[in-house]
């Protein structure tokens, strides 16, 4: 029982302002369950942007140019990423617990390069996550493919077993040859993984109307980095993607397959988070790598 004698008075209880929660930076989150919005937390900060550092190609591509070694390769970049866009495999086997990264754990998948990629299913449950303490679960949607409704079905799937525990789902647009990477199609494919419950969307950059894209998709847009480019290049589409409405990137190649990771990530998170302008940016790498150009 309390010690009656010793209770001091409460004093100021703040009469006359009314309670508010602040509202959230980040994109069609303000009506989320709290569970969700502070995994969104993680992976967003505080100016509703991300970097996200991503090293799942191993799961279809097996050990690729970078990715040989993730302990030695990829974890010492992560100080410099808000989120780590895994597999459940390499989290558990190099990243470490104690990191303080947003885990987002790649959720879907089951054919290699030697199949129709196009054909994944749910590849891991959602206790699996929780245990893990993801921040998110990211799933490959096939707008378009050949196995489209059941990619779908994939990403319905986890977001129903998301809303259960708190589980925010990333919606990653795959984007085949035969599809052509401009706004009429991402916004399509942004849209529908959107209206169907993903809480957010990761998709390609495009050189034309890309503002449309995100505009008209109601969570935020996180721009995928794809295949290798010039240093310059590579910075200049991920400031054009932020500058034009996306919440951040989600860089893996353009990071990691560099002369100097280190110093690209730090490159590229000054636009992100800095608002360095792409020649800016090239020239902190260039600083930072001791003049690297690749």
């Amino acid at each position: 029982m309390a010690d009656l004698d010793s209770t001091v008075d409460a004093k100021d209880f703040g009469i006359g302002t009314p309670q508010s929660v602040p509202a959230s930076p980040i994109k069609g989150s303000d009506q989320l369950d709290f569970g969700m919005r502070h995994r969104l937390g993680r992976i967003f900060q505080g100016d509703g942007r991300t970097v996200m550092l991503a090293f799942d190609h191993g799961y279809f591509q097996g050990p690729t140019r970078g990715l040989e070694r993730v302990d030695l390769n990829v974890v010492p970049l992560a100080p410099w990423a808000d989120a780590l866009m895994a597999t459940r495999g390499i989290m558990r086997t190099v990243v470490p617990a104690a990191s303080p990264n947003a885990l987002v754990l790649r959720a879907s998948g089951g054919p290699s390069i030697l199949k129709e990629l196009s054909d994944e299913r749910v590849a891991m449950d959602i206790g699996d996550a929780v245990r893990i303490d993801a921040a998110a679960v990211a799933v490959q949607v096939f707008i378009g493919g050949e196995h489209e409704t059941q990619s779908v079905h994939n990403m319905t799937q986890l977001v129903d077993a998301g809303l259960s525990v708190g589980i925010p789902v990333v919606g990653v647009t795959a984007v085949g040859r035969e599809l052509t990477r401009d706004a009429r199609y991402l916004g399509l494919a942004t849209r529908i993984i959107a209206e169907l419950g993903a809480q957010v969307v990761k998709t390609y950059y495009c050189d034309t109307d890309f503002e449309h894209v995100t505009a008209g998709c109601p969570v935020p847009v996180i721009m995928a980095g794809g295949k290798k480019l010039p240093v310059l290049d590579a910075l200049t589409m991920a400031y054009s993607a932020v500058d034009q409405g996306a919440s951040g990137v989600d860089m893996g190649r353009n990071i990691f397959q560099r002369k100097d990771p280190v110093a690209m990530i730090q490159a590229v998170r000054s636009v992100v988070h800095g608002r360095s302008k792409p020649q800016e940016a090239a020239d902190l790498y260039a600083e930072l790598s001791g003049g690297a150009r690749d």
